[in-house]
């Protein structure tokens, strides 16, 4: 088990890892070496979250997430397979776990009254600065 948050874990059954040639500079290695890892989890089949998870982890990560439900973490910055499954494994575990936060609802505030005040002040010195440019250039001077 996979865990994410206290009272979410995933089974490791459930990841799937593939490789594939890493791109980038690596010298004769690259050419030889499936290095870059990439995690898949099927989202819509997964029993270890609810429907309200999933929905919540749909919305948040939608650019990883396929059409149908896949979602990919893919890791290449190391020279090893092994290290990259580790980062791609735990790169999974953080965006799941922030997707999971839940995020305490904005109590919407009233600005202070000095604020309100100094913004009336400010428009009006802004109002009369524009007033006393019209005076200046009106058709009676040309």
């Amino acid at each position: 088990m996979l865990a994410v948050t206290e009272n979410v874990a995933i089974p490791e059954q459930e990841l799937e890892y593939t490789t594939s040639r890493s791109s980038g500079p690596g010298g004769q290695h690259v050419n030889t070496a499936d290095t870059r890892v990439t995690l898949r989890f099927d989202l819509a089949a997964t029993d270890a979250l609810n429907e309200e998870q999933k929905a919540r982890i749909q919305e948040r990560l939608a650019g990883r997430i396929s059409r149908a439900g896949i979602f990919r973490v893919t890791s290449q910055r190391h020279r090893s397979q092994h290290a990259n499954k580790e980062a791609a494994t735990g790169r999974f575990v953080q965006l799941l776990a922030e997707a999971l936060e839940e995020t305490p609802p904005r109590r919407p505030t009233s600005p202070p009254r000095s604020q309100e005040r100094k913004r009336l002040e400010e428009k009006k010195r802004l109002a009369q600065k524009k007033r006393e440019r019209s005076r200046d250039y009106t058709a009676e001077d040309f």
